[in-house]
Order: C-alpha cells, then structure tokens, then sequence
C-alpha cells in the first residue's frame, strides 16, 4: 500500500472533458490526458482493504488494489502487467465500461469511490505508448485448431486466450471488420475505432487469423467448420432487437437503433453503406437525424448513443422515453453496497442535450398521408392501487395522453437473443427458455461436446466486460476439453453476478 493515508488526503477526481458545444462538432474522443501526478493521487485513494469488495465487484476479477499501488509507485509495467492478467483489453473497458468495481469499491460506502475505471484506461494507453504491450506469440504450437466465430468482445478473448494456449486459432466474422459493437455500435466519440483496430494489428501478429465477411451458415459452411476444426467457440452476440408492435410501426422513420448507430460508425469512417454489422442489407438508405424532431425510446446505454449521436447530426429535438419510474439518485435499502445500484445515471451524451422522460409507454405512431412519421401518441404511467386490490400496479394513468412531435424514432428497447436461423439451426444447438445458446456449466453445448459458446449468445444481452470474461472462461474450458487440462487463468469463483443490462 503506497499511502495510507492518501483516502483521508485526496478526493476523487476525474479528468476534464472538452465542452457539450464544441464536442458535439465531431465524433472524436473527448477527454482530456490526465497527467500522470493526478493518475498516481488518484490510485493513492485506494486503502488496500483487507477484502478487495471491487474484486467481486469487477466480472473480470481484477486485482485493483494492486495495480492501483503499481500506479501510486510509478511502476507503470508493472501495472500493465497485473492488469493484463485478467482483463485483455482494458483499452476498452476503462473507456466503455459502467465500472462495477466503483460500486464495490469500500471507500465508497461514505466517500466517493476510487476512480478505478480512468486509472484503467491511462495503465493500458501508457503501457502502449512505452511499449510495454507488444505482439507475444507462444513459443510453442498444440496443433490444435479452433473456430471462433464472432468477433466481438466475447469472440476476441476467446481468440487471444486460446492463442495464448498454443492453439491455432481462426475468427470468422461476418461483418466487414472485427470487434462486434465495439466497431459497429458503440459510437466514436466514446471509442474511436483506431482503438479497436490497434488490439486487432497486434492479434494478428501474435497468430490469430481474421476472416472478415465471413457468415457462417451463408458464404462459410457449417459442415466444413465442424470437420476442418478441433473445436468451436460460437460468440456471435445477441442481435435479435427487441420490436415495438404498437399501431403504426409500418410507418417510414421507425427504426433499431442498431441499424442508425452502425451506419454512423461506417459514415465516420468513410465505410459504403450497404450491409450493417449484422452482414444484412441497409433496407431504408442513409438515416439522419439532422433537422428532424427524434424520439429515443429506451433509457439505457444504447439510447444515450442515439441521443449523443442525434445531437452531432443536428438534430431538432431529442426526446427520450424510458417506460420505467425515475431511478433514484443514491442507494436505497433495497440496493445496499456493494451490489451495483440501479440510480439515476447521466450519461455524457446527456449532457449535450436531451429531453429525458420516464414513466411513459408509447401507444402508437402516427403518420401522414404519405406514410411517413409525424408524431407519437404517448401518456404517463404510475402505481394505482386499484378498489379492492391491496397491492398497487404500475399502470397508464387516465387521462395523460398526448402527442409528441416525431419525424424519426429510434426503438433502443434491448435485444431478445441470438439470431437462430442459419447457422443456430444448422449446428442443432438447444437453446434456453429465454432463445440463448444452451451450455453446460463449461460452456459446452448441449449437443455436440466440441462446440462452445460465449457471451451475449450465451448469457443474452449484457456488458461488454462480462462478454470479455465469457469469452475467458470459454476458452479456458475449451484448452481442457483439447489437452485434459489448461494452464489459463480462471476467474474467481467468488465473483458476483452483478449484470447491467
């Protein structure tokens, strides 16, 4: 423990960011360098706590306390080295990711938390800049060979764990570039794509072959993976958005969100628009929000990237609806430390501007005579305790409606599960009551022991550090299930569940 005393010293503090008005003009990353002093009293902050609760905290188990000490030292390889241990990419997650580990943090029962996720992120970038993360090959091959297929986060870890092990290792990847929704989803200015591509160059150097425009079960046959690979890992995602059957949905100017926020990312980085991240074809030409009133319906993650990107496209207006109340601004008693607590989040995008509602259901679209959207027909929800009832319902409460002005919605409400037909169907795997993969306890499917799965496709929708761990544990099972045993760091199994969809 470098400080003792640093959590009594310093408060939390947190790099600054360029101003709404002039970020809003681009699409490029927007936090300011936090210089290293400032990285180090940060790290001084963390207590060394006899139980490390931002262990449990953190999917991955990253040992923090450690790297933080590592950090506070100075001892920048050090730290790389610790936090490359469980997490391999953290170039990604000290950027993307809603940091569980904070929430779990002791130091934050009474005092704001340790800044864990930007001490994460500046570890990886200087580690980069130094060298200190380069291309490291196995010195020896197993002969065996594996197919992962998908090239998400989930995908890539399964890739780079199994690499590490010696396997030879292919990635088949239906889109026209690797890292799922870290290339095709999350928006650049909150991950600019040369990120991605930075973690893809240095795969490729240590061994892991990229086949792009790759969909197995259309142009790459499901027989010839099954024959020509030892084993399988399937990490294709969950990419069955969820719909919103209300009257009007035909309407023109309705659509997934999805599809608006990868044509973005092809758009920023000079890519045809033709086919999405899904390899399907864009069926509505460019979508743009400019000068139109949009309505974002869904509160969460993907909803804020809408609305972040709404306002670069300059947009009129941008509304955003959530169906459920108002989340609270701290813990209640029933979201005590240090699980993850469900309260009131504002996202960067938000801050650029937004009009954000909760409590409303969206009953209908209502359009012209053309067929094009003009507005939304909406009203309030609330707890009614109905005459009789002792217990009250969340229910339309009488009387609210009304309509708001829309000319593009954008339907951010979730994903059910992995796409089933093609090559789900072909392979013959089980899927679960909720339409996921079926796996055993090892991630083994159900119906043919070779044959792995990871991720989104097998826990449904989640976060992408939980896909990164998947993808870790998957691989793990897959190097016993080929050599009897592995010599890949397994995740503690003391680690909490602790979900953010």
């Amino acid at each position: 423990m470098g400080k003792p005393t640093g959590f009594l010293e310093f408060g939390r503090e947190l790099p600054k960011k360029k101003d709404p008005s002039e970020r809003v003009k681009n699409y490029n990353e927007f936090v300011e360098v936090f210089p290293e002093e400032k990285l180090k009293t940060q790290a001084s902050r963390c207590m060394n706590c006899g139980v490390p609760f931002c262990h449990s905290g953190c999917p991955l188990g990253n040992i923090i306390p450690e790297f933080n000490d590592a950090v506070y030292q100075g001892n920048w390889e050090e730290a790389a080295e610790i936090l490359l241990s469980t997490n391999n990419f953290p170039e990604f997650t000290g950027r993307i990711c809603p940091a569980p580990c904070e929430s779990s943090c002791v130091l934050g029962i009474n005092k704001p938390p340790v800044a864990i996720e930007e001490i994460e992120k500046n570890i990886a970038e200087i580690a980069f800049s130094r060298g200190y993360i380069k291309a490291n090959p196995p010195k020896k091959r197993t002969g065996k060979k594996v197919a992962v297929i998908g090239a998400g986060p989930a995908g890539l870890a399964a890739a780079a764990q199994l690499n590490k092990a010696g396997h030879l290792v292919t990635v088949f990847e239906r889109a026209d570039s690797v890292g799922g929704l870290l290339r095709y989803g999350i928006p650049d200015f909150k991950l600019e794509k040369s990120i991605v591509f930075r973690r893809a160059k240095l795969m490729e150097e240590e061994g892991i072959v990229f086949k792009t425009n790759a969909n197995v079960g259309e142009n790459v046959k499901v027989k010839e993976i099954l024959n020509d690979f030892d084993a399988v890992v399937l990490s294709g995602g969950s990419t069955t958005p969820r719909d919103l059957n209300i009257p009007g949905r035909n309407l023109k100017g309705i659509h997934f969100a999805m599809e608006f926020l990868s044509q973005q990312n092809k758009r920023v980085s000079n890519i045809e628009r033709t086919v999405d991240h899904t390899g399907r074809p864009y069926k509505n030409g460019d979508l743009l929000a400019t000068g139109k009133n949009v309505v974002v319906i869904g509160g969460g993650d993907t909803g804020s990237d809408c609305v972040g990107t709404s306002n670069r496209h300059g947009a009129k207006s941008i509304t955003q609806l959530e169906v459920m109340p108002k989340p609270p601004e701290g813990r209640t008693e029933q979201m005590p430390w240090p699980n993850y607590p469900m309260i009131l989040r504002t996202s960067t995008s938000h801050e650029e501007g937004c009009s954000r509602n909760w409590s409303i259901t969206t009953k209908e679209f209502l359009g012209d005579e053309q067929g094009n959207l003009k507005g939304i027909k909406v009203a309030d929800m609330g707890w009614v305790t109905e005459e009789g009832s002792k217990l009250p319902k969340f229910q339309e409460l009488p009387g609210t409606e009304r309509i708001i002005p829309c000319e593009l919605a954008l339907l951010a409400i979730g994903f059910l599960h992995p796409q089933k037909e093609g090559m789900l169907t072909e392979m013959g795997v089980e899927f679960d009551d909720r339409g996921n993969v079926k796996c055993k306890e090892n991630y083994q499917t159900t119906t043919n022991a070779k044959v792995f799965a990871a991720g989104d496709m097998r826990r449904g929708q989640s976060l992408v550090v939980w896909a990164i761990s998947e993808g870790r544990e998957a691989a793990r099972n897959v190097d016993i299930y080929l050599m009897g045993s592995s010599q890949l760091e397994a995740r503690d199994t003391g680690v909490l569940d602790t979900t953010v969809v």
